[in-house]
């Protein structure tokens, strides 16, 4: 490192990296850091007390993957557990595992919230100023790189409309990111609002937990893909070959059997969509089906839902929930008035409406004094951002594994790293060429309609039309933009510091 400096409890603040997150990101960003450049001193700053970031977030009843474990967990490290749809408190276990193997927490700074980031192009690094979340103290770490890897919702809360008539209703209203540990619903009718992945878990965790009836009401149906929650094939492999091979083997088939199926839905969307939804009629039956289960898009304009062994469907048919696409005139006292007229009695309601989006850790971000606007940024190869120097971030797939394209960043972050000290060069900075001044701006996202997403948009980093200004949303094309490619490029600049450190 250029320099070390330690706080006064003896913890080091001047490193060669930052690592703000603890979760899936940020862990395994320690792991590759210590293994491809272990010549650099570095920490993970994590604003809660543990790790786990989403997964120790969420406490709500049957929280789960909805991506199987093979492409979800680490390429470095094999997933062993039967079940690949895993539940929470599993992937817990997995990622301690990892750390403990690794010794990664020796890097961690737990209740350390970051809050400010600002940069000198002079001195070539991050002044990051942070708070202890367990003393209110302030806290300041210094860097040459910020890797971000805190994900893309806000940790204070979920995203929840108002809701007319709301105040008057009588019962118990929570939002998943917020469950309360100490909840009864034994016994009581429950309405969960939304469609999504964490209402199609929520409703037949509960209606199986003893719930008096569960009732999803949703304003459109989403698409519903049901698979056994273990992986035959992967459970085969591991009675016969070591358990690295057999994961190689069952990650690199789940990655194929992916990316052909999420590419069929973009060349044959109509073929899809009547498989799928011939899939759900054997279930369900016809009427239900057309009622309930048939979106008005193509299958992956906004995410599959996922549901483990059909559970979903075996509620709806035992009676124990039921859904409902309608929409909310207003909540009264004993639950909620639909449009149509009905009425939804409820002692519970789950507001499953959805994440809080942000950009970047709700962080503000300054450079030689200008604050950083994200959204007037073109993303550069969707791992870092236009004019803003030593700063890259994970921002995982929405149609695949995060975990996949997590494990891409953190390669390029790495070769980014070794590369700058191979060439004695302190900055690397990526700039648009004479030739993108005038290029087409899109989305950083296209194709995907999903509410969630939409949200969040105007707050990211446009795209253009040509490398390396893409974000692929696609594993194998970004295997060619971002691992194959060469670090150098005529779009990204390295330097020398302005003041010798």
């Amino acid at each position: 490192m250029s320099s070390q400096s330690r706080s006064e409890s003896g913890v080091e603040t001047d490193v060669d990296v930052v690592v703000v997150g603890a979760g899936i990101s940020g862990i395994g960003a320690a792991y590759h850091l210590t293994h491809q450049c272990p010549d650099r001193g570095f920490v993970v700053l994590e604003g809660r007390a543990d790790i786990g970031g989403t997964w120790d977030l969420f406490r709500y009843p049957g929280i789960r993957s909805d991506s199987d474990m093979h492409t979800l967990g680490y390429s470095f490290k094999p997933w062993t557990h039967q079940k690949a749809i895993a539940d929470g408190p599993s992937i817990m276990e997995y990622l301690r595992e990892t750390v403990a193997e690794h010794d990664l927490e020796q890097y961690i700074r737990f209740n350390t919230h970051v809050e400010r980031a600002e940069w000198s192009s002079d001195a070539a690094r991050w002044t990051l100023t942070a708070r202890d979340t367990s003393t209110g103290e302030p806290v300041s770490y210094t860097c040459s790189f910020l890797f971000m890897c805190s994900g893309y919702y806000s940790y204070k809360g979920g995203y929840r409309p108002d809701f007319p008539g709301e105040e008057r209703f009588g019962g118990t209203l929570v939002h998943p990111q917020q469950w309360p540990d100490d909840l009864d619903y034994q016994g009581k009718n429950v309405v969960v609002i939304g469609s999504g992945a964490t209402a199609m878990t929520l409703v037949p965790a509960m209606a199986r937990d003893g719930a008096g009836h569960v009732t999803m009401l949703q304003r459109s149906p989403t698409y519903v893909v049901s698979r056994p929650d273990k992986d035959a094939i992967a459970n085969g492999l591991r009675k016969v070959l070591p358990d690295e091979l057999a994961y190689k083997i069952t990650r690199k088939k789940n990655i194929v059997l992916g990316q052909f199926f999420y590419k069929q839905t973009r060349t044959k969307p109509e073929k899809v969509k009547k498989k799928l939804l011939d899939l759900s009629r054997k279930q369900l039956g016809d009427d239900v089906v057309e009622q309930h289960f048939t979106p008005s898009y193509n299958p992956w304009d906004q995410r599959l839902c996922l549901i483990p062994n059909g559970d979903l469907y075996e509620a709806i048919n035992d009676g124990s929930a039921s859904v409902v696409t309608d929409t909310i005139d207003t909540f009264d006292e004993t639950g909620i008035q639909l449009s149509s007229g009905g009425h939804l009695d409820a002692d519970i309601i789950v507001t499953a409406t959805g994440l809080q989006l942000v950009t970047l850790g709700e962080m503000d971000f300054v450079v030689d004094g200008e604050p950083v606007d994200f959204s007037s940024t073109f993303t550069y190869k969707g791992v870092a951002y236009s004019d803003v120097p030593n700063l890259a971030s994970t921002f995982g797939y929405v149609n695949a594994s995060w975990t996949l394209r997590a494990d891409i960043v953190c390669g390029w972050v790495c070769r980014v790293l070794n590369y700058m000290r191979a060439t004695n060069t302190d900055t690397v900075v990526p700039r648009l060429r004479p030739q993108d001044q005038d290029m087409p701006v899109r989305p950083w996202i296209d194709d995907f309609s999903a509410g969630y997403i939409q949200r969040m948009i105007p707050m990211l980093p446009k795209q253009g039309d040509r490398a390396p200004w893409v974000a692929l949303q696609d594993y194998g094309g970004d295997i060619g933009l971002i691992v194959e490619s060469p670090i150098a490029d005529d779009a990204l600049h390295f330097e020398r510091a302005r003041v010798p450190a």
